[in-house]
């Protein structure tokens, strides 16, 4: 994986990771690229919670990667802790590179640090190809997820 970086992402990243968040049919349908006001607002709240993470992989002082980990502390389970892995993405040039791979196990790892007991994450229907990657490194689609728009 070369000279790979993973990091708190920063302001002066989003112009990139906003970028990677729109570069698919269903993030250029929601994501703004040329307005970064809303973006600068979420990465305040982001980083005032101690419970998100929202990282950037870097290679050559490029970034290629980015996702969001949530940590939740919860009652079900005998009060376990969970994690939730959002909004991942990776450079067009560096998929394939097991980059997203490394990111996962990344997640994975930081979420043992937290004393998670689960992770789980989110996939729209129609991302067949993510739902075999994740499928791939052992995460099992054991429930239906619904969502309501506001």
């Amino acid at each position: 994986m070369g000279d790979l970086e993973i990091r708190a992402a920063v302001a002066e990243d989003l112009p990139a990771v906003v970028a990677m968040l729109a570069d698919d049919v269903l993030g250029a349908q929601r994501e703004t690229p040329d307005d970064l006001d809303p973006y600068l607002a979420a990465l305040e709240r982001l980083t005032a919670d101690p419970n998100q993470r929202l990282v950037v992989a870097v290679r050559e002082g490029r970034v290629v990667g980015t996702l969001q980990l949530t940590i939740v502390p919860g009652l079900s389970r005998r009060g376990s802790t969970r994690s939730i892995v959002e909004g991942v993405r990776v450079h067009a040039d560096e998929r394939g590179s097991g980059l997203g791979t490394r990111f996962i196990e990344w997640a994975i790892e930081e979420s043992r640090r937290e004393n998670c007991q689960l992770v789980q994450l989110t996939s729209d229907n129609t991302r067949t190809d993510a739902h075999r990657f994740y499928e791939r490194l052992g995460f099992v689609a054991s429930h239906v997820g619904f969502k309501l728009q506001l």
